[in-house]
């Protein structure tokens, strides 16, 4: 696959190639994500949080329109992530204003901004602190066999799917791909900050999701190949084992640990084996990408190769599938749903 035409669906699917189909996002009602913080904010302090329901407006954009209505800077509102723009979204943003100052949303408060409560906090709430997401989605002409569907929603329920970057990271067109080669090239220059950091990530999750297929394919993705590094389930903390044995293989088997893709970059590298032949062989397919993110300092990390569904519940109509489930920080829905059904 080149890294300028690839497509989502290259990538291998832990079940198979889905043979149902359905209509995803027909309307903005059939999205709908709540943000689970994960964390109680201080109800002190300089920063005003506003949670916010948001329908067809993007992140960036209720950013903006704070940042506008408040005479503040962008870089002083936090967030925990993007949420879509195409659905009905619920999220806390924090406002740096300081302790004395009172904060009045009313005027752009109407049918694409509602507020839905108001907290102080002592600090700014960072990208990726929250603890993850739920989701109701809808999805509608859903044709294709409904004893097969069932079944594929079962496995997906009993042993996760591929914890794949969803498509988004890559831009429309996987326009971020693009630039991020045109940066490395120096066709491109970029002060550090939110736009160079996407471009940096979106090339770094093309290697991990090329892995992940790899894994995938050779049905190693949930499996423990020799010199693989662990992932302890609901942390980001990693090890490497010692030996592997009966302990550790029931760990696997019960989710308790997950083997991990490289996340490309400087640093300690602890893969070993058949695991780092396997990565060393595909980045080196795409060495422009890999010495970019050595170049630009990125540093080396792991992420599961595997992603578990909470509370994985579902309606199946004749013509509708409504999926309800939650997923941790840094998880993506998109990821969940190509192994459910080919998205129209």
């Amino acid at each position: 696959m080149g890294v300028d035409n690839f497509s989502e669906q290259d990538w291998a699917y832990a079940y198979g190639t889905p043979q149902a189909t359905g209509v995803f996002k027909h309307c903005v009602e059939d999205f709908v994500v709540k943000e689970d913080l994960g964390f109680e904010l201080s109800d002190s302090g300089e920063h005003v949080c506003v949670k916010i329901r948001k329908k067809g407006v993007g992140t960036a954009h209720i950013v903006k329109t704070l940042a506008q209505h408040l005479s503040v800077k962008e870089r002083d509102i936090g967030y925990a992530g993007l949420k879509d723009r195409q659905g009905i979204c619920e999220q806390w943003f924090s406002l740096y204003v300081g302790k004395n100052r009172d904060v009045d949303l009313t005027p752009i408060l109407g049918e694409q901004i509602e507020l839905l409560d108001t907290k102080r906090n002592e600090r700014k709430i960072r990208r990726g602190s929250h603890k993850g997401n739920i989701f109701e989605i809808r999805l509608r002409n859903v044709h294709g066999s409904r004893e097969a569907l069932e079944e594929r929603l079962q496995a997906i329920a009993r042993e996760g799917v591929p914890n794949y970057f969803g498509e988004q990271r890559f831009g429309f067109g996987n326009s971020n791909i693009e630039q991020a080669l045109k940066l490395f090239r120096g066709e491109l220059r970029l002060r550090p900050g939110f736009k160079r950091g996407m471009l940096l990530s979106a090339a770094r999750s093309f290697l991990f999701n090329e892995i992940l297929s790899a894994r995938v394919q050779g049905n190693t993705w949930n499996q423990y190949l020799d010199g693989d590094v662990l992932n302890l389930q609901g942390s980001h903390s990693v090890f490497v084992p010692e030996q592997w044995d009966e302990t550790l293989q029931q760990r696997l088997l019960e989710h308790d640990i997950h083997p991990t893709g490289a996340l490309w970059g400087k640093g300690k590298y602890k893969a070993s084996a058949d695991c780092a032949a396997l990565e060393q062989a595909l980045v080196e397919q795409y060495a422009e990408l890999r010495d970019g993110l050595l170049k630009f300092g990125l540093e080396h990390d792991r992420r599961s190769l595997r992603l578990l569904i909470d509370n994985l519940q579902w309606q199946l109509t004749e013509t509708e599938l409504l999926l309800q489930f939650s997923l941790p920080s840094g998880a993506y829905a998109t990821t969940v749903l190509r192994e459910v059904l080919a998205l129209n």
